[in-house]
């Protein structure tokens, strides 16, 4: 759900995505000018801004924190994000 295509539910307010990864996948370094994120471990372990983190685990990204993502294991995030707003994403 979010401001982008394709979507369940086209919504400029907020942003949710499940993400799911193979051990070993990276994402890009990024940030977020305007939105502020949540990352939501359901599954697996994962390496945020080199902290580990297993499920159930929450962290908040503020505007203008880069962000670096590693999947130690398969796992699956859910990730929200306030505003939704298409084009604020920055890689580093």
């Amino acid at each position: 759900m979010g401001d982008f295509k394709p979507t369940l539910l086209q919504e400029k307010g907020f942003e949710v995505a499940v993400k799911y990864y193979q051990a070993g996948t990276c994402e890009p370094a990024h940030y977020h000018k305007i939105a502020t994120e949540w990352t939501v471990i359901t599954s697996g372990e994962v390496e945020i801004n080199d902290i580990p983190m297993t499920m159930g685990e929450i962290v908040m990204i503020v505007p203008g924190e880069v962000v670096r993502f590693i999947a130690i294991t398969d796992a699956c995030t859910t990730v929200i994000k306030v505003p939704s707003i298409t084009g604020d994403k920055f890689n580093v």
